[in-house]
């Protein structure tokens, strides 16, 4: 599942600059998942814990044991305001390795959530405190600190790798993972992309069809298909 080797704790990442992270958290994740080329997603398994949230940081990345939260607790200390802790295991586990006080730790510090492969717990308090997550379970499943993982080395998340300083913007649509090196350039790509939608809203206001603003009906003719009465369809194919 992961990419990271263990034992390792890095302090000094790289962030990218506030001002690109927000203006990637305003565009959301779909937006900025299209504009990446349609990269960048961890995958469907992960499901926010609450409605209606979206925020965008820096990664702060844990690898874990499962069964294990000994790394979490080393991770704390990496953290700062703005980031989002990112938590995998070196093999699957929904053990939920994550409640109310570490949420209670991150959040004093300034991060704004977590994404994690595990299970989390505490969701009533953490719904209410505010504290936001994506994970693959619920679940009471406590853990234990007993081997070493790693913090901030690159982790693979779902159906991408993420390294401590990319940026993650999640929202109610899943979570994307921007590589640091490449945040100005998708910024660019989703101002793009917003602009064109934006011109395609008017359109549709309008009334117009989207079939023709993306000139679809000549590959739709390319692909066969033709446009026939419900008389014709059915005394050709019958009913079913």
């Amino acid at each position: 599942m992961s990419v990271g080797r263990t034992g390792f704790v890095v302090t000094d990442i790289e962030r990218a600059d506030a001002a690109t992270i927000d203006a990637l958290g305003v565009h959301g994740v779909a937006t900025v998942h299209e504009a990446m080329g349609r990269r960048g997603l961890v995958g469907a398994a992960l499901r926010p814990l609450q409605d209606g949230a979206r925020i965008a940081g820096s990664a702060v990345t844990v690898l874990n044991w499962p069964g294990d939260n000994l790394m979490i607790h080393a991770a704390v200390e990496q953290c700062r305001a703005g980031d989002i802790l990112v938590v995998t295991t070196t093999s699957p586990s929904l053990d939920g390795s994550f409640g109310e006080l570490f949420a209670t730790a991150l959040q004093q510090r300034g991060v704004l959530g977590l994404v994690t492969t595990g299970g989390v717990r505490d969701v009533v308090d953490l719904r209410a405190m505010g504290f936001h997550v994506w994970s693959a379970a619920v679940n009471a499943q406590g853990t234990v600190k007993a081997t070493a993982g790693s913090v901030n080395v690159p982790i693979t998340v779902g159906d991408t790798v993420v390294c401590a300083g990319d940026i993650i913007v999640a929202d109610d649509d899943g979570v994307v993972c921007v590589p640091r090196a490449e945040a100005s350039a998708v910024l660019l790509a989703s101002d793009a992309r917003v602009a064109k939608e934006a011109g395609s809203r008017a359109a549709y206001q309008a009334g117009d069809l989207s079939l023709d603003r993306n000139n679809l009906r000549p590959l739709l003719a390319d692909l066969g298909v033709t446009y026939v009465t419900a008389q014709d369809f059915e005394a050709e194919h019958g009913r079913g």
